[in-house]
Protein backbone atom coordinates (compact mmCIF):
# COMPACT_ATOMS: atom_id res chain seq x y z
CA UNK A 1 0.00 0.00 0.00
CA UNK A 2 1.15 3.36 -0.96
CA UNK A 3 1.55 6.04 1.91
CA UNK A 4 1.30 9.72 1.52
CA UNK A 5 4.63 11.35 1.80
CA UNK A 6 4.16 14.37 0.44
CA UNK A 7 2.21 17.50 -1.06
CA UNK A 8 2.51 19.64 -3.62
CA UNK A 9 1.27 22.96 -4.48
CA UNK A 10 1.66 24.86 -7.39
CA UNK A 11 1.85 28.81 -6.58
CA UNK A 12 1.86 32.07 -8.49
CA UNK A 13 4.13 33.85 -6.49
CA UNK A 14 6.61 31.63 -4.49
CA UNK A 15 7.72 34.56 -1.95
CA UNK A 16 4.25 35.23 -1.17
CA UNK A 17 3.51 31.32 -0.37
CA UNK A 18 6.63 31.53 1.80
CA UNK A 19 5.54 34.63 3.69
CA UNK A 20 1.59 32.88 4.39
CA UNK A 21 2.85 29.47 5.09
CA UNK A 22 5.10 31.18 7.37
CA UNK A 23 2.01 33.13 9.50
CA UNK A 24 0.80 29.13 10.35
CA UNK A 25 3.84 28.66 11.87
CA UNK A 26 5.47 26.63 9.38
CA UNK A 27 9.36 26.63 8.83
CA UNK A 28 9.31 27.78 5.42
CA UNK A 29 12.98 28.30 3.88
CA UNK A 30 13.47 31.44 1.84
CA UNK A 31 13.24 30.38 -1.54
CA UNK A 32 15.67 30.05 -3.98
CA UNK A 33 14.55 28.81 -7.64
CA UNK A 34 11.17 27.27 -9.15
CA UNK A 35 10.71 24.98 -6.14
CA UNK A 36 10.45 24.43 -2.18
CA UNK A 37 9.99 22.25 0.49
CA UNK A 38 10.10 21.39 4.02
CA UNK A 39 9.66 18.05 6.48
CA UNK A 40 6.93 19.01 9.01
CA UNK A 41 7.29 16.82 12.40
CA UNK A 42 5.39 14.70 11.59
CA UNK A 43 7.07 13.30 8.76
CA UNK A 44 4.82 15.25 5.90
CA UNK A 45 6.83 16.81 2.84
CA UNK A 46 5.24 20.55 2.20
CA UNK A 47 6.30 21.42 -1.87
CA UNK A 48 6.01 24.51 -3.11
CA UNK A 49 7.02 24.78 -7.40
CA UNK A 50 6.40 27.73 -9.45
CA UNK A 51 3.30 27.73 -12.48
CA UNK A 52 6.04 28.41 -14.69
CA UNK A 53 7.98 24.88 -13.57
CA UNK A 54 4.79 23.05 -13.35
CA UNK A 55 3.95 24.37 -17.34
CA UNK A 56 7.43 23.04 -18.58
CA UNK A 57 6.93 20.10 -16.67
CA UNK A 58 3.09 19.26 -17.91
CA UNK A 59 3.16 21.05 -21.02
CA UNK A 60 -1.04 20.90 -20.98
CA UNK A 61 -0.90 22.61 -17.52
CA UNK A 62 -3.52 25.24 -16.81
CA UNK A 63 -4.43 27.02 -13.75
CA UNK A 64 -7.25 25.34 -11.97
CA UNK A 65 -9.97 27.10 -11.20
CA UNK A 66 -12.75 26.87 -8.33
CA UNK A 67 -12.10 24.89 -4.71
CA UNK A 68 -9.17 23.13 -5.27
CA UNK A 69 -8.06 21.71 -2.23
CA UNK A 70 -8.34 22.38 1.52
CA UNK A 71 -5.77 22.06 4.41
CA UNK A 72 -6.46 22.07 7.74
CA UNK A 73 -4.39 22.99 10.44
CA UNK A 74 -4.71 22.32 14.02
CA UNK A 75 -4.58 25.12 16.85
CA UNK A 76 -3.73 24.29 21.11
CA UNK A 77 -7.19 26.39 21.73
CA UNK A 78 -9.95 28.09 19.94
CA UNK A 79 -8.08 31.64 21.24
CA UNK A 80 -5.52 30.12 18.97
CA UNK A 81 -7.88 30.06 16.11
CA UNK A 82 -9.52 33.47 16.42
CA UNK A 83 -5.57 35.29 17.12
CA UNK A 84 -4.41 32.87 13.59
CA UNK A 85 -7.39 34.13 11.72
CA UNK A 86 -7.09 37.68 12.73
CA UNK A 87 -3.12 37.68 12.39
CA UNK A 88 -3.21 36.13 8.41
CA UNK A 89 -6.02 38.71 7.53
CA UNK A 90 -4.37 42.05 8.94
CA UNK A 91 -1.16 40.73 6.71
CA UNK A 92 -3.02 41.31 3.79
CA UNK A 93 -4.20 37.56 2.85
CA UNK A 94 -7.67 36.76 2.01
CA UNK A 95 -10.03 35.75 5.20
CA UNK A 96 -12.93 32.78 3.96
CA UNK A 97 -15.43 32.19 7.26
CA UNK A 98 -14.94 34.24 10.41
CA UNK A 99 -14.25 31.95 13.78
CA UNK A 100 -17.36 30.50 14.50
CA UNK A 101 -18.53 27.46 16.72
CA UNK A 102 -19.35 24.46 14.74
CA UNK A 103 -21.84 21.80 15.50
CA UNK A 104 -19.66 19.36 15.43
CA UNK A 105 -17.51 20.50 18.84
CA UNK A 106 -14.41 22.87 17.54
CA UNK A 107 -13.73 26.21 16.94
CA UNK A 108 -13.07 26.62 12.68
CA UNK A 109 -12.45 29.11 10.22
CA UNK A 110 -10.96 29.26 7.14
CA UNK A 111 -8.59 31.87 5.03
CA UNK A 112 -7.10 31.29 1.56
CA UNK A 113 -3.65 31.08 0.63
CA UNK A 114 -2.09 33.17 -2.36
CA UNK A 115 -3.15 30.88 -4.63
CA UNK A 116 -6.69 30.04 -3.69
CA UNK A 117 -6.47 27.36 -1.72
CA UNK A 118 -8.78 26.89 1.51
CA UNK A 119 -6.74 27.00 4.86
CA UNK A 120 -9.02 25.63 7.93
CA UNK A 121 -8.28 26.43 11.13
CA UNK A 122 -9.56 24.30 14.28
CA UNK A 123 -9.53 23.67 17.60
CA UNK A 124 -11.53 21.81 20.22
CA UNK A 125 -14.20 23.51 22.23
CA UNK A 126 -13.39 22.69 25.12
Amino acid sequence: MAELAAIGIVTRDMGEAVRFYRLLGIDVPDPDGDHLDVTLPNGLRLMWDTQELMKQLHTVWVEPTGHRTAFAFACDSPADVDALYRRIVEHGFRGGREPWDAFWGQRYAWVYDPDGNQIDLFAPLG
